[in-house]
Protein backbone atom coordinates (compact mmCIF):
# COMPACT_ATOMS: atom_id res chain seq x y z
CA UNK A 1 0.00 0.00 0.00
CA UNK A 2 1.08 3.78 -0.80
CA UNK A 3 2.24 5.89 2.09
CA UNK A 4 -0.48 8.42 1.27
CA UNK A 5 -3.80 7.71 -0.28
CA UNK A 6 -6.64 10.15 -1.37
CA UNK A 7 -9.55 8.30 1.01
CA UNK A 8 -9.45 6.06 3.55
CA UNK A 9 -12.94 4.84 5.04
CA UNK A 10 -13.73 3.63 8.50
CA UNK A 11 -16.90 1.92 8.60
CA UNK A 12 -17.69 -2.13 9.36
CA UNK A 13 -20.41 -2.52 6.67
CA UNK A 14 -17.57 -4.62 4.69
CA UNK A 15 -19.64 -4.65 1.57
CA UNK A 16 -20.78 -0.84 1.71
CA UNK A 17 -16.60 -0.06 1.75
CA UNK A 18 -16.09 -2.61 -0.75
CA UNK A 19 -18.83 -0.96 -3.30
CA UNK A 20 -17.89 2.43 -2.03
CA UNK A 21 -14.19 2.16 -2.72
CA UNK A 22 -14.33 0.42 -5.96
CA UNK A 23 -16.70 3.43 -6.97
CA UNK A 24 -14.03 5.96 -6.11
CA UNK A 25 -11.10 4.16 -7.28
CA UNK A 26 -12.96 4.16 -10.61
CA UNK A 27 -12.74 8.03 -10.84
CA UNK A 28 -8.88 7.51 -10.32
CA UNK A 29 -8.79 7.98 -6.24
CA UNK A 30 -6.49 5.98 -4.32
CA UNK A 31 -8.32 4.23 -1.07
CA UNK A 32 -7.87 2.56 1.87
CA UNK A 33 -10.46 1.08 4.64
CA UNK A 34 -10.37 -0.02 8.13
CA UNK A 35 -13.27 -1.50 10.35
CA UNK A 36 -12.99 0.74 13.40
CA UNK A 37 -11.32 3.38 15.00
CA UNK A 38 -8.31 1.52 16.54
CA UNK A 39 -7.59 0.06 13.40
CA UNK A 40 -7.87 3.85 11.60
CA UNK A 41 -5.23 5.17 14.56
CA UNK A 42 -3.09 2.29 13.75
CA UNK A 43 -3.18 3.00 9.90
CA UNK A 44 -2.41 6.68 10.16
CA UNK A 45 0.60 6.00 12.29
CA UNK A 46 1.50 4.82 8.68
CA UNK A 47 0.14 6.27 6.40
CA UNK A 48 -1.03 9.65 5.13
CA UNK A 49 -4.71 10.74 3.76
CA UNK A 50 -6.17 13.39 2.07
CA UNK A 51 -9.71 12.71 2.67
CA UNK A 52 -11.30 10.60 5.98
CA UNK A 53 -14.49 8.75 5.80
CA UNK A 54 -16.15 8.18 9.07
CA UNK A 55 -19.13 6.42 9.85
CA UNK A 56 -20.55 7.40 13.12
CA UNK A 57 -21.60 3.81 14.57
CA UNK A 58 -18.09 2.11 15.05
CA UNK A 59 -17.58 -0.72 17.43
CA UNK A 60 -15.68 0.31 20.47
CA UNK A 61 -14.43 3.94 19.94
CA UNK A 62 -17.57 5.68 18.33
CA UNK A 63 -16.83 8.02 14.98
CA UNK A 64 -17.10 11.00 17.56
CA UNK A 65 -14.80 10.05 19.51
CA UNK A 66 -12.48 9.50 17.09
CA UNK A 67 -12.73 12.49 15.48
CA UNK A 68 -12.40 14.12 18.72
CA UNK A 69 -9.30 12.05 19.07
CA UNK A 70 -7.67 13.59 15.73
CA UNK A 71 -8.62 17.00 16.16
CA UNK A 72 -6.03 17.73 18.70
CA UNK A 73 -3.16 16.87 16.13
CA UNK A 74 -4.52 17.10 12.78
CA UNK A 75 -6.63 19.19 10.21
CA UNK A 76 -7.26 16.05 7.68
CA UNK A 77 -10.53 17.08 5.95
CA UNK A 78 -13.81 14.46 7.92
CA UNK A 79 -16.68 13.77 6.34
CA UNK A 80 -19.46 11.99 8.40
CA UNK A 81 -21.28 8.96 7.34
CA UNK A 82 -24.60 8.26 9.27
CA UNK A 83 -27.19 5.56 9.45
CA UNK A 84 -29.33 7.55 11.36
CA UNK A 85 -32.23 10.31 10.75
CA UNK A 86 -32.44 13.08 12.64
CA UNK A 87 -30.34 16.30 12.45
CA UNK A 88 -28.43 15.69 15.83
CA UNK A 89 -25.38 13.36 14.31
CA UNK A 90 -24.93 16.04 11.81
CA UNK A 91 -24.39 19.21 14.35
CA UNK A 92 -22.37 17.01 16.46
CA UNK A 93 -20.42 16.25 13.68
CA UNK A 94 -19.94 19.84 12.50
CA UNK A 95 -19.64 20.72 16.58
CA UNK A 96 -16.18 18.18 17.03
CA UNK A 97 -14.59 19.75 13.84
CA UNK A 98 -16.36 17.56 11.13
CA UNK A 99 -15.76 19.42 7.65
CA UNK A 100 -19.16 17.51 6.26
CA UNK A 101 -21.82 15.11 7.19
CA UNK A 102 -23.48 12.73 4.46
CA UNK A 103 -26.73 10.61 5.53
CA UNK A 104 -26.76 6.30 5.01
CA UNK A 105 -28.11 4.91 2.49
CA UNK A 106 -25.75 7.67 0.58
CA UNK A 107 -25.68 8.28 -3.66
CA UNK A 108 -22.48 7.38 -5.09
CA UNK A 109 -22.08 10.18 -6.85
CA UNK A 110 -23.22 12.61 -4.06
CA UNK A 111 -20.11 11.12 -2.27
CA UNK A 112 -17.89 11.53 -5.04
CA UNK A 113 -18.50 15.29 -5.33
CA UNK A 114 -18.14 15.87 -1.90
CA UNK A 115 -14.85 14.22 -1.85
CA UNK A 116 -13.90 15.98 -4.70
CA UNK A 117 -14.92 19.45 -3.60
CA UNK A 118 -12.80 18.86 -0.62
CA UNK A 119 -10.13 17.84 -2.40
CA UNK A 120 -10.41 21.19 -4.69
CA UNK A 121 -10.15 23.20 -1.35
CA UNK A 122 -7.40 21.59 0.33
CA UNK A 123 -5.27 22.09 -3.29
CA UNK A 124 -5.85 25.83 -4.00
CA UNK A 125 -3.55 27.98 -3.47
CA UNK A 126 -4.30 31.40 -1.46
CA UNK A 127 -3.24 34.42 -1.66
CA UNK A 128 -4.06 35.39 1.83
CA UNK A 129 -2.12 38.64 3.76
CA UNK A 130 -0.69 37.85 6.84
CA UNK A 131 -1.74 38.81 10.33
CA UNK A 132 -0.61 39.73 13.86
CA UNK A 133 -2.49 41.66 16.37
CA UNK A 134 -0.27 40.17 19.44
CA UNK A 135 -3.26 37.91 20.48
CA UNK A 136 -4.50 36.04 16.77
CA UNK A 137 -1.33 35.53 14.26
CA UNK A 138 -1.74 33.68 10.72
CA UNK A 139 1.35 32.90 8.93
CA UNK A 140 0.44 32.67 4.97
CA UNK A 141 3.14 30.70 4.26
CA UNK A 142 2.83 28.17 6.75
CA UNK A 143 -1.07 28.62 6.31
CA UNK A 144 -1.04 28.20 10.20
CA UNK A 145 -2.70 30.75 12.80
CA UNK A 146 -1.87 30.57 16.20
CA UNK A 147 -3.42 32.29 19.48
CA UNK A 148 -1.17 33.65 22.12
CA UNK A 149 1.46 32.01 20.68
CA UNK A 150 -0.21 28.55 20.31
CA UNK A 151 -0.66 26.57 17.41
CA UNK A 152 -4.14 26.26 16.79
CA UNK A 153 -5.40 23.25 15.94
CA UNK A 154 -8.61 23.62 13.70
CA UNK A 155 -10.71 21.67 11.61
CA UNK A 156 -10.12 21.82 7.89
CA UNK A 157 -13.38 23.37 7.29
CA UNK A 158 -12.76 26.08 10.09
CA UNK A 159 -9.47 26.76 9.18
CA UNK A 160 -11.03 27.52 5.49
CA UNK A 161 -13.53 29.74 7.13
CA UNK A 162 -11.10 31.97 9.38
CA UNK A 163 -8.72 31.73 6.36
CA UNK A 164 -11.33 33.27 4.15
CA UNK A 165 -12.73 36.03 6.60
CA UNK A 166 -9.25 36.91 7.38
CA UNK A 167 -8.43 37.47 3.47
CA UNK A 168 -11.48 39.85 3.20
CA UNK A 169 -11.24 41.60 7.00
CA UNK A 170 -13.02 44.62 7.42
CA UNK A 171 -15.41 43.58 4.62
CA UNK A 172 -19.18 42.36 4.95
CA UNK A 173 -19.09 38.92 3.64
CA UNK A 174 -22.34 37.56 2.88
CA UNK A 175 -23.52 34.22 4.05
CA UNK A 176 -24.07 33.15 0.01
CA UNK A 177 -20.38 34.00 -0.68
CA UNK A 178 -19.83 32.15 2.09
CA UNK A 179 -21.62 28.95 0.60
CA UNK A 180 -19.70 29.27 -2.56
CA UNK A 181 -16.64 30.53 -1.85
CA UNK A 182 -15.70 27.96 1.37
CA UNK A 183 -18.11 24.82 0.97
CA UNK A 184 -18.10 25.82 -2.87
CA UNK A 185 -22.15 24.60 -2.16
CA UNK A 186 -24.49 27.34 -2.84
CA UNK A 187 -27.11 25.45 -0.67
CA UNK A 188 -25.22 24.73 2.49
CA UNK A 189 -27.72 25.57 5.21
CA UNK A 190 -27.32 28.41 7.84
CA UNK A 191 -27.01 26.05 10.63
CA UNK A 192 -23.77 24.60 9.41
CA UNK A 193 -22.44 28.25 9.21
CA UNK A 194 -23.29 28.82 12.57
CA UNK A 195 -21.73 26.12 14.10
CA UNK A 196 -18.61 26.90 12.27
CA UNK A 197 -18.43 30.76 13.46
CA UNK A 198 -19.48 29.77 17.01
CA UNK A 199 -16.16 26.92 17.23
CA UNK A 200 -14.06 29.42 15.72
CA UNK A 201 -14.76 32.04 18.34
CA UNK A 202 -13.91 29.58 20.96
CA UNK A 203 -10.77 28.92 19.51
CA UNK A 204 -9.46 32.83 19.11
CA UNK A 205 -11.99 34.86 20.72
CA UNK A 206 -10.99 35.64 24.59
CA UNK A 207 -14.61 35.95 25.36
CA UNK A 208 -16.75 33.84 22.83
CA UNK A 209 -20.06 35.96 24.00
CA UNK A 210 -18.46 38.80 23.37
CA UNK A 211 -16.64 38.81 20.16
CA UNK A 212 -13.84 40.70 19.13
CA UNK A 213 -12.92 39.15 15.70
CA UNK A 214 -16.05 38.03 14.42
CA UNK A 215 -18.66 40.10 14.09
CA UNK A 216 -22.54 38.65 13.50
CA UNK A 217 -24.09 41.50 10.77
CA UNK A 218 -28.14 40.17 11.02
CA UNK A 219 -29.38 39.75 7.79
CA UNK A 220 -26.26 40.41 5.98
CA UNK A 221 -23.23 38.11 6.61
CA UNK A 222 -19.89 38.11 8.99
CA UNK A 223 -17.70 40.63 9.13
CA UNK A 224 -13.48 40.14 10.23
CA UNK A 225 -12.52 43.25 12.06
CA UNK A 226 -8.77 43.82 12.05
CA UNK A 227 -7.03 44.67 15.50
CA UNK A 228 -3.81 45.22 14.27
Amino acid sequence: MSDAVDVLMVDDESALVASTLEYLQAFGLTTAGVADAEAALAWLTRHTVRVLLLDVNLPGMSGFDLCRRLRSTSQTPILFLSARAADDDEILALSLGGDDCLRKPYSLGVLLAKIRRILQRSSAATDVPGYDDGHLRFDPAADRFWVDGVDLALSAMEHRLLRYLVRNRERIVPKDELFEQVWGDAITGDGTLSVHIRRLRTHIEPDPAQPRYIQTLWGRGYSFRDLS
